[in-house]
């Protein structure tokens, strides 16, 4: 290259004995007296390390650190690449995934197996594609790939089929051995959109769509999905504003000694009274509660207001309160716990924290601390939902429990002295036996169900049969009666 001032600048490589070398050269040409070219200077400089430097920072700008696949930065730019071509006639698809329970498995195992875990679904993720397409990391647990010169949705679903696939297979990872699943949404262009970013907001739309639908699926992107996840953000603000303001309530369902009749506890049930959707359940919004992190602070209400509310009943009924898993994951739990029943005047004894094994997925030492604190104080840990697991009978080996529930859809399927369901209960009771633990049914509704649980040894139960859950009025005044001693049949027995 010439400067204008005699000065000429060029970079090569040169091979030399310890390998390739880039050398950059500036050579000038001195005149002598008579102005003829009389001198030549060359200066060279090997830039090979600052060449090499400079390249890694380039990419680092444009790779994830942790797996070296593309960032989300290198994804977009590749994605706008790719929709030029589709303008020229081609079709592509974007696959948004993550995986299922990773922070769950990430507290529990520690994070240098969550790390090593993300690289290995890379890896695998990198051998279901073709060299056309691209995979990126776009942050967390989150991947993106793009599939390119697709004929049909057929193609794409093939290729999200075999993503599952391998993500399901056990990975081994230093000795520990981890299985995870994965959600996966889809948008196609140009069927979709062909705009970058509303082609990846569509994607992940989808994304949510699978994991709303129960997880390790794939589904790919419909325009009501739009709506949905706008109703979405609509009710977590809605229930932002509702914890605020104090809007939320709690209603009660008796447990019944299943041998006296007698009201032994009751287990508190969240409802929110909302001003244009009428009485939601908790299975309206507990899931928007925990992902939005809303759940802290709503958890730690309704714990305190459930033990305010049993300070007026006898002492011996005992209050159970579900904790969410995301609770587990705070400091705090064990000492606001204590808190609040020192708060309300409860004695730790009468209360029961109801916990599904999706808890103790993310039994760090930490948690595990917290809970044999409570223990410890007197209060009961329950197993919630017991059998609808795959892992449940290892939960019961490895965490103390105090009473198991067991859940509703065992309960439903009691129809006679032989069926699957009466064995299953049959043998939960004699485990519970063995562990020396109580063990309570839910969704009691028939007078022949009772009947078969009563066989059984089940020590307590609930449901419509007894009463449904109801507000803290009705409770208080079921209290009140000293006639009422127990709770006869609810007239109706609908679920």
């Amino acid at each position: 290259m010439h400067t204008g001032n005699g000065l000429v600048r060029a970079e090569f490589v040169l091979a030399t004995p310890r390998g390739p070398r880039t050398v950059n050269t500036m050579r000038l040409v001195v005149g002598g007296d008579d102005g003829a070219p009389g001198h030549l200077i060359v200066v060279l400089d090997d830039v090979t390390d600052r060449r090499k430097s400079e390249e890694r920072i380039v990419h680092m700008a444009m790779h994830d650190a942790l797996t070296d696949l593309p960032n989300r930065t290198q994804f977009q730019a590749r994605l706008r690449e790719a929709l030029a071509r589709v303008e020229r006639g081609e079709r592509l698809a974007v696959l948004c995934l993550d995986l299922d329970n990773f922070k769950t498995i990430n507290d529990a195992l520690g994070h240098a197996v969550g790390d090593e875990l993300l690289k290995a679904v890379a890896l695998r993720l990198m051998a279901c594609v073709r060299d056309v397409d691209a995979v990126a990391r776009l942050g967390g647990d989150e991947f993106a790939i793009i599939q390119a010169m697709t004929v049909s949705p057929s193609d794409t679903a093939t290729l999200a089929q075999r993503i599952r696939d391998e993500i399901g297979k056990p990975f081994d990872l230093g000795g520990v051995q981890a299985v995870v699943n994965t959600s996966i949404g889809i948008a196609v262009a140009p069927l979709d959109s062909r705009d970058p970013d509303q082609l990846l907001k569509q994607a992940d739309m989808a994304l949510y769509g699978a994991k709303a639908e129960g997880r390790g699926i794939y589904r790919f992107f419909q325009p009501e999905m739009d709506a949905r996840m706008k109703m979405r953000h609509e009710i977590e603000q809605d229930l932002r504003d509702a914890i605020a303001a104090g809007d939320l309530t709690l209603h009660y369902q008796p447990v019944v000694d299943v041998a006296s009749g007698a009201i032994c506890g009751m287990e508190a049930l969240l409802r929110w009274p909302h001003a244009r959707r009428g009485l939601l359940p908790p299975s309206e919004f507990i899931s928007i509660a925990e992902e939005s992190g809303l759940i802290i602070p709503l958890g730690e209400w309704v714990l305190r207001q459930a033990l305010i509310d049993a300070a007026r009943w006898p002492a011996h009924v005992r209050i159970a309160v579900n904790l969410s898993p995301v609770q587990f994951r705070g400091s705090n739990l064990a000492e606001m716990v204590m808190d609040a029943c020192a708060d309300a005047g409860v004695s730790p004894s009468r209360l029961e924290l109801e916990v599904t094994e999706a808890a103790f997925l993310a039994a760090t030492k930490e948690v595990l601390a917290a809970i044999d604190e409570l223990r410890r104080a007197g209060v009961k840990i329950v197993m919630d939902d017991f059998g609808t697991g795959y892992s449940s009978l290892n939960y019961l080996r490895r965490f103390p429990f105090d009473k198991i529930k067991i859940d509703r859809s065992f309960v439903r399927d009691l129809t006679d002295d032989q069926n699957l369901s009466t064995v299953i209960v049959e043998a939960v009771v004699r485990l519970a036996r063995a562990l020396d633990v109580t063990t309570t049914a839910e969704g009691v509704e028939t007078i022949h169900q009772l009947d078969i649980i009563r066989a059984a040894g089940v020590t307590e139960m609930q449901g419509w049969l007894f009463s449904p859950a109801r507000p803290i009025e009705e409770i208080d005044a079921l209290f009140a009666s000293e006639a009422t001693r127990q709770i006869a049949p609810a007239k109706s027995s609908a679920a």
